[in-house]
């Protein structure tokens, strides 16, 4: 069953485009401040409360990452945070695909059958991928 989109009631662009706006723009503000300030070094941004109990969540590295990012270094960024640099492109689509929409004033009917799966696998995904990464055979996933 392909998932079918509907246009929104009428409502003007800029209203539609406001929530679009500011979560793109906080995400940008986010990344110059992770680009200005080095998260490599410790302390830099606060401390990691899964990290002084000794764990590494799925987001530890996440920070370094979009610094490493930020300075086009692909590699080290997947050494930080493999997973969220795997995650990325999709994350970018959706939030592409989602401005797209708002912009043109298109409403996509979100489906249980779809979106449980979805949400399923996500979970499942970050549960094995924390498991994984504080196992000491798969060390090197560790940011």
């Amino acid at each position: 069953m392909a998932q079918t989109a509907t246009f929104a009631p009428a409502t003007q662009r800029w209203q539609r485009m406001l929530a679009p706006a500011i979560t793109l723009g906080g995400l940008g503000a986010a990344t110059v401040a992770l680009h200005l300030r080095d998260p490599h070094v410790s302390g830099s941004w606060g401390a990691c409360p899964s990290a002084l109990l000794g764990l590494s969540c799925p987001g530890c590295g996440g920070l370094r990452a979009v610094n490493d990012l930020t300075h086009l270094q692909l590699v080290e960024a997947a050494s930080s945070n493999l997973l969220f640099v795997i995650a990325l492109p999709l994350v970018l689509f959706g939030l592409g695909r989602w401005v797209a929409d708002q912009w043109r004033g298109v409403t996509r009917a979100s489906t249980a059958w779809a979106t449980w799966p979805a949400t399923t696998g996500v979970v499942t995904l970050l549960v094995v991928f924390t498991v994984l990464r504080n196992l000491p055979a798969f060390e090197w996933l560790a940011p």
